[in-house]
């Protein structure tokens, strides 16, 4: 009988670890980041530079709206300064004319990408593997920018494998995965893969099946699931164990991000 194991990781921490570290050493009094209205990477990352001492600037992607939402009021509450960039530009927000915008309006400043996805991400998930105790033959993550997957599957022991269950639809996560490996490792690894089939439409989209599947998996286990990645991997899981895609007395280990 296939064996599945529930892991709550927050790994926003994880992926601003070797990011703070390399703002400090870069003498950076300011984090720069970017993220839509109900990201929690801008949550993360105003909690984390108001513990770390740094000022923060969160870059939102579409038009202000008020009230602010809880996301976006908690990052302000963390002393996080907003400002917000039509979605044409921010489309275009890793090219240099975006970058020197930025520091024209802002000065100099550190910068963390959308959803924190950068080598330094990836070397800090890279940890979570060797810190579960039990043993298990797949580690299974939700995928946004697919640094907590980029890392996840370089941090693996030999034997083991990685599923990613994208959020997003597309089918470019591979390759945001792939090139998140060779710019940290210099290659790409071969012991993961991502999910493209359960991401029920795309970022933030909730179907009443995916919602009606994830109250269900809370009730039975005691916590509220994230509709948003969370729900969606945990539903692939299940589709997949039914179909029989794992061999009998595989071990799996979900990850429950929890922000």
């Amino acid at each position: 009988m296939t064996e599945l194991i529930l892991r709550f990781d927050s790994n926003k921490p994880r992926k601003l670890k070797y990011n703070l570290e390399a703002a400090r050493s870069q003498g950076a009094s300011t984090l720069l980041t970017f993220g839509g209205a109900y990201s929690n990477h801008i949550r993360a990352v105003a909690a984390a530079g108001r513990a770390e001492g740094f000022a923060t600037i969160g870059v939102i992607r579409g038009e202000e709206r008020l009230p602010l939402n809880d996301s976006l009021a908690f990052a302000v509450g963390q002393g996080m300064r907003l400002t917000y960039m039509d979605r044409e530009t921010y489309r275009a927000k890793n090219s240099p004319e975006v970058r020197r915008s930025l520091e024209d309006a802002f000065g100099d400043f550190f910068l963390i990408p959308e959803g924190g996805s950068n080598p330094a991400a990836v070397r800090g998930c890279a940890e979570l593997p060797r810190e579960i105790a039990e043993p298990f033959d797949v580690l299974c993550c939700p995928v946004g920018t697919g640094g907590t997957l980029a890392g996840i599957a370089a941090g693996l022991g030999p034997g083991q494998r990685a599923i990613g269950f994208a959020a997003l639809k597309g089918g470019f996560l591979t390759g945001e995965v792939a090139a998140l490996q060779r710019q940290t490792y210099g290659r790409v690894f071969e012991n993961w893969h991502v999910e493209d089939d359960f991401h029920f439409g795309g970022y933030a989209k909730v179907p009443r099946e995916l919602d009606e599947y994830a109250a269900k998996f809370g009730a039975s286990h005691g916590f509220e699931v994230d509709r948003i990645y969370v729900a969606k991997m945990l539903y692939g899981i299940a589709t997949m164990i039914g179909a029989g895609r794992f061999a009998a007395g595989t071990r799996i280990v979900a990850v429950i991000t929890t922000g």
